[in-house]
């Protein structure tokens, strides 16, 4: 089993910059991809970012390209999210999820379904 623990929301004002964390812990976490989902009240969870476990691959969003970065950092075991020029419409619960060991070095993914672990969320909160 592995857990994820996010960290790093809040409340800031729009063109604000905020980094979450994401720390695993609990069986060997390597070899596979990670990435970043947000939900927004009343809205179905949707893909952030995501990046390989080698770092060498990263894929985003369209309304996040540009101002967000997901970076990671495996001798800590963390994920990063770094989030600059942050709009009202960022606003949402934002989670980091983890494949499962056959990713490899290279694989990353966009649907959630893919996915075997999730932390528990972190709220990131943007005010005008």
């Amino acid at each position: 089993q592995v857990q994820l623990v996010e960290s790093g929301g809040g409340l800031v004002q729009a063109g604000g910059s905020l980094r979450l964390s994401c720390a695993a812990s609990g069986r060997t976490f390597t070899n596979t991809g990670s990435g970043w989902f947000r939900q927004a009240p009343g809205k179905e969870r949707e893909f952030v970012a995501a990046i390989s476990w080698s770092g060498g691959s990263t894929s985003y969003a369209d309304a996040v390209k540009g101002r967000f970065t997901i970076s990671r950092d495996n001798a800590k075991n963390t994920v990063y999210l770094q989030m600059n020029s942050l709009k009202l419409e960022d606003t949402a619960v934002y989670y980091c999820a983890a494949g499962g060991t056959a990713w490899g070095l290279k694989r990353l993914s966009r649907d959630p379904m893919a996915y075997d672990y999730w932390g528990q969320g972190t709220q990131v909160t943007v005010s005008s």
